[in-house]
């Protein structure tokens, strides 16, 4: 079986303790694998230890017990780091600088020589569509245009694995779909781009597969398309007004959004949807439209949030 670009094996943390007051347990026994080249989303609410999470693979945090890894390389060496690079949320550059003096600083720090990183800051500009501005100062930059900018710099030691967080937050739609379309190129390169967010119509669009945590623990993981699947949902509209039926579905289907001519309901089998065209039928009501109601990632995350603090 082909090694993980990045692995989870029952993580937990815990912070505080002692004599200086209760435990806070920031992650809870989370496993999980990113596969080499997936593009991966981690969802959650605030304080659900997203960050703590991230900040364990990168080596800026210790886990009180389990295990973090790179491609097999445990993130408590610094060799695990050297396949990874970390875009953070609220970068800051020097404001003086241009976008290619930016990157050659940084290259520098990277131990390219000075011809090596001017090279690869003029190619990695074009990657992120911002040759032109390479010699504008950082100072007149958009908030789109420094995630761009910050996105080149993470990609100056061509890593393996890009963490994200955050990516396209304050940025306007145009600069979602430029960043967007970047991170996509990257992944068709063989990148494995893992995306900490809270933009859920932005992990929809592009990841490959999606965790959620809650309360520091891993309620699910899995395909996009999987997630989205809450219940088969449908909206039944109506020649003629559905007020005399009202009452026998809302006795089976106590969720249903009954209006004058039409009806919208969740159904455990979508083979109960044939029931209540039985019933609008026997009562002489004729049907214009039967239509599927598909749920967002936003719908399937709240349901999962709140049946997860529900058994809890």
């Amino acid at each position: 079986m082909a090694e993980a670009a990045i692995r989870a094996d029952g993580l937990s943390k815990t912070f505080g303790g002692g004599w200086r007051g209760r435990e806070v347990r920031a992650l809870d026994n989370v496993s999980l694998e990113v596969h080499p080249g997936e593009m991966f989303g981690l969802l959650g609410p605030n304080g659900a230890g997203k960050t703590t999470f991230v900040k364990i693979l990168l080596g800026a945090l210790h886990p009180s017990s389990g295990g973090a890894y790179i491609f097999d390389v445990g993130c408590n060496n610094w060799a695990s780091r050297k396949k990874a690079a970390f875009l953070p949320e609220n970068h800051r550059f020097p404001a003086y600088l241009t976008g290619l003096e930016m990157l050659c600083y940084f290259g520098g720090l990277a131990g390219f020589s000075r011809s090596e990183v001017k090279a690869k800051a003029g190619q990695l500009l074009q990657v992120v569509d911002m040759a032109s501005w390479g010699n504008t100062k950082i100072r007149k930059y958009s908030k789109g245009m420094m995630q761009r900018l910050g996105l080149a710099q993470a990609l100056l030691t061509d890593p393996q694995v890009i963490f994200l967080d955050e990516p396209t937050d304050g940025v306007d739609p145009i600069g979602r779909h430029e960043i967007r379309q970047i991170l996509l190129k990257l992944k068709a390169e063989g990148k494995t781009i893992f995306l900490n967010s809270h933009l859920l119509s932005e992990v929809e669009s592009i990841c490959d597969r999606v965790a959620i945590l809650d309360k520091g623990r891993l309620i699910k993981v899995g395909p996009v398309v999987g997630l989205i699947d809450v219940r088969p949902t449908f909206r039944i509209e109506t020649a003629q007004s559905v007020t005399m039926v009202a009452e026998a579905i809302i006795s089976t289907h106590p969720q249903a959004v009954i209006t004058d001519r039409s009806i919208t309901l969740a159904l455990d089998d979508a083979v109960q949807i044939n029931r209540v065209i039985d019933l609008l039928r026997q009562n002489q009501i004729d049907i214009l439209a039967v239509v599927p109601i598909r749920a967002s990632l936003e719908d399937n995350f709240m349901e999962l949030i709140k049946g997860n603090r529900d058994d809890a």
